[in-house]
């Protein structure tokens, strides 16, 4: 979303009128769930997905339509054996998708993409809301600022989580969707393993911080798509992070004994995950460590996700950066989902 923000932000300011395709329902064998946004201008989408497939193509034909008669609308793909048949579809299911209408120059659109860029940067948690009720007008919500470009009721608060969700209230239709959240995955050490892994999860939406002792590894030449690299001391990680609840943890260093004290302190926070690289032999005498020098429970050990990763026989750094971005990516959709 952030991306989408700057080619829309980049189109508006050349006065370019655009369509913000949004799924804000969806049931059944669906390509993409809720939430899936395009952005189609005159020459056609310029930048995300709705799944692809006959419900985008024709998505695709509705929004230049939708440039032509300036005026924002939802369309019901209703996906019924018969429908999914004529549509050369293989799933069924149903989809509802909403076509915002923006005008070339609108200013509030501009000033909400500046805003969310701006609390993009800042790490917030942040949630884009349509008043569908109101032709698709946009507002945003962060803790830090509240409600922006939009004035939405109290009760849609409660609403803000994971999980996008649609909600009429006082007579107004609502869709609140998360597009950034202020957690972040720390990457403990910053060899060959890390430098794969970084570029995978920040393409699928992570931010990711990556740490290590040595000044030669910890350089952001190596990790141009991370948030932020940073030289530590392992002993002394507090003294340079706070890691939060929405937060994960990955720890590959160039030894035990630095994974060790890791976990330790990683153990002492409330991170979502704590992923640690390694063999099955290898975490016995760790957690036996865990426990005799630093204390720690078997109940505080089973936090701790090791071998990290899931089991498709991953060799290669590459491979491995593949297996553990997956189980990341399964981990956060439950949360998600629950959310």
């Amino acid at each position: 979303m952030r991306e989408m923000l700057k080619i829309m932000a980049g189109r508006l300011n050349a006065g370019e009128d655009l369509v913000l395709v949004t799924v804000i329902a969806s049931s059944g064998a669906t390509p993409r769930g809720a939430g899936a946004r395009m952005l189609i201008g005159t020459e056609g989408r310029l930048y995300g997905t709705i799944g692809g497939g006959a419900v985008e193509y024709r998505s695709e034909q509705i929004a230049a339509q939708v440039l032509k008669d300036r005026t924002s609308g939802q369309h019901d793909f209703s996906l019924t054996k018969d429908d999914v048949q004529n549509l050369g579809m293989i799933c069924g299911g149903a989809v509802n998708v909403f076509f915002r209408f923006i005008p070339g120059h609108d200013p509030e659109t501009l000033a909400l993409a500046e805003k969310a860029l701006a609390l993009y940067e800042a790490g917030a948690d942040l949630w884009l809301i349509s008043e569908i009720s109101a032709g698709g007008r946009l507002g945003l919500y962060s803790r830090e600022t509240g409600f922006f470009g939009l004035d939405a009721p109290a009760a849609l608060l409660p609403l803000l989580t994971r999980h996008p969700n649609r909600a009429a209230l006082a007579g107004r239709d609502f869709y609140a969707e998360q597009i950034n959240s202020s957690g972040r995955v720390f990457v403990f050490g910053c060899g060959h393993v890390a430098q794969e892994l970084v570029p995978v999860l920040a393409r699928v939406g992570f931010r990711c911080v990556a740490l290590d002792d040595r000044p030669e590894f910890a350089r952001k030449a190596l990790f141009p798509l991370a948030e932020e690299v940073m030289l530590i001391d392992f002993e002394r990680i507090g003294d340079f992070i706070r890691v939060g609840a929405e937060d994960y943890v990955c720890v590959m260093t160039r030894g035990h004994a630095f994974d060790t004290v890791v976990q330790a302190q990683m153990l002492n926070t409330p991170a979502c995950y704590i992923g640690v690289i390694g063999s099955a032999h290898k975490k016995a005498g760790v957690f036996r460590q865990l426990q005799e020098k630093y204390g720690h429970t078997e109940a505080e050990l089973a936090r701790i996700t090791s071998p990290i990763g899931l089991d498709i026989k991953a060799e290669t750094p590459a491979e491995i950066a593949i297996s553990i971005a997956a189980q990341m990516i399964a981990l956060r959709a439950g949360r998600n989902a629950k959310s």
